[in-house]
């Protein structure tokens, strides 16, 4: 099998909720998302989705993904796509860095690599574990009782893990723990992530204030150092995300006993051979997981739901359903929550088929017709 054009598609997600905030003031109404469509001399066509947080979350950005595409689309054409490693080999040599970029690409090659294979994704990245897995709620950043308020109507909706945006004013922070932990019921778990924007005196003096309250910490602060001295400190079960994007991260953090939860975004890693990768060495560490991405669509939730799948459980600490948040379906046969539990696709592949008439005429396109 050959890949004989790539093409990307721009598709923006606009939010149920309308905004979604979260630490430093920094908040979106619409999601930039990039779909990318591998075709190949077989006929067969796999596609995959990435799309950054907005500008100011990661080191990535939505013009960012279509500007490193156009780097690196031309040197895959005529490539076997169902060599993964090999092909993640190239891609690093074409564009050093830039993780992100590479992901949809990747993706694509899996969904390729199923539809060739007759099998999901999920049974190529270890196998199916259950019938289904718990997802979590990300909480808006707004007042203490209106984030409280918020526990009730997402529980209604099956969710029993919910991540509560901090990382504010630690005055206010304190509120809103409180508040939300309040409304928690036997089961529930509650994740305070400050999405490193507390500084490492605040963190302390949010963590003392709710030391009788039953929470996890995530990554309050900005850089790993910060991170692990706040956690010497701190009696709270204790994840870390923005600061862990690679294996090299995850044995440094488990040598320092920095975390009891580590957070794999696909797209941080640069797809998902690399996040199975990580998978599956915290598998071996013993470490709990969160496996998610940055944002997306039905493409992105279909990958999320496959990595997840395909994890054991006793190790999957928590996983989401983005599809959930936005308005605009952008494929058909995507995974969708049922009871606050969702499923990866058993159908080959990732299991969905993108609607070509939303995603609209192609930003970038590199290879034959």
């Amino acid at each position: 099998m050959k890949i004989t054009r790539i093409l990307a598609h721009r598709v923006e997600l606009p939010l149920h909720e309308g905004t979604y905030k979260w630490s430093g003031g920094k908040s979106v109404t619409k999601f930039d998302s990039t779909v990318v469509r591998i075709e190949t001399d077989t006929g067969l066509v796999g596609h995959g989705e990435v799309c950054p947080l907005g500008p100011a979350y990661l080191a990535a950005y939505a013009g960012g993904v279509r500007a490193g595409l156009m780097e690196i689309a031309g040197h895959l054409i005529g490539e076997d796509p169902l060599q993964l490693e090999r092909l993640n080999r190239l891609m690093d040599a074409r564009l050093k860095g830039h993780p992100y970029v590479k992901s949809a690409l990747d993706i694509a090659c899996w969904d390729l690599l199923g539809q060739a294979a007759g099998l999901p994704v999920c049974v190529l990245l270890g196998g199916r574990y259950g019938e289904d897995f718990g997802l979590y709620r990300a909480i808006s950043q707004e007042s203490p009782e209106g984030m409280a308020g918020r526990v009730a109507g997402y529980r209604a909706e099956g969710y029993r893990r919910f991540q509560l945006k901090v990382g504010g004013d630690p005055d206010v922070d304190i509120e809103r723990i409180r508040a939300t932990a309040a409304m928690l019921q036997a089961g529930d778990r509650l994740i305070a992530d400050a999405n490193t924007g507390w500084s490492m005196h605040d963190a302390m003096r949010v963590i003392h204030a709710v030391r009788d309250v039953d929470v996890y910490i995530e990554q309050p602060c900005a850089t790993y150092e910060e991170c692990l001295a706040v956690r010497r400190h701190c009696r709270h079960p204790f994840v870390l995300d923005e600061v862990v994007d690679g294996i090299e991260m995850i044995v440094r953090g488990r040598a320092d006993q920095a975390m009891d939860v580590v957070n794999i975004k696909i797209g941080k890693f640069g797809g998902l051979t690399k996040a199975r990768q990580a998978r599956d060495l915290c598998v071996s560490l013993g470490l709990a997981m969160t496996i998610e991405d940055s944002w997306g669509g039905d493409i992105i939730t279909a990958a999320i739901a496959h990595l997840a799948h395909s994890t054991p459980p006793e190790f999957l600490f928590s996983t989401t359903d983005f599809n959930s948040y936005v308005t605009l379906s952008i494929a058909d046969g995507a995974p969708r929550r049922v009871k606050g539990r969702l499923a990866a696709s058993t159908s080959p592949g990732l299991g969905v088929l993108p609607k070509r008439d939303v995603l609209g005429t192609p930003v970038l396109e590199i290879g034959g017709k």
